[in-house]
């Protein structure tokens, strides 16, 4: 087996300098400069959020997504293992869980006109704790 030789102080030194600025590499996540192309996803992860502020966080993404032209969003909810709902008599325990209130509050709101579709995530993409929803083309 060769061993590799350690690089020189200068290769080190010419390596930090590149590194602070690499301009010259393309960026996949950078955003492009025409407004007119539409992007294909916005992710979202709202773990940790009560029912209202996810509510009130979707409603502020789904604006966002609309006005930057994705095609689609992808929301983190979790699948509602953890949740502490079924403490409490008074909490419907499918609604007090983001995966489920999510996609209702979406439906019964004004951002339903903003929206072609709710779905399950696929596997890969979170599964049964995600969903993806698909944005109208304004």
């Amino acid at each position: 087996m060769i061993k590799k030789k350690d690089p020189s102080q200068e290769d080190k030194k010419t390596w930090d300098e590149y590194i602070k600025n690499p301009s010259d590499i393309y960026d996949k996540d950078q955003v492009t400069s025409d407004s007119t192309q539409r992007r294909e996803r916005y992710k979202f992860d709202l773990h940790g959020f009560t029912l209202d502020e996810a509510n009130n966080k979707v409603k502020e993404i789904i604006e966002y997504c609309i006005k930057k032209k994705f095609k689609e969003l992808l929301l983190i909810t979790g699948k509602g293992i953890h949740s502490t709902n079924d403490e409490d008599a008074y909490i419907s325990k499918n609604l007090g869980k983001l995966k489920y209130s999510v996609p209702e509050f979406i439906k019964t709101s004004e951002l339903n006109k903003f929206i072609i579709s709710i779905n399950n995530a696929e596997k890969k993409d979170g599964g049964e704790g995600a969903i993806i929803i698909r944005l109208r083309n304004l």
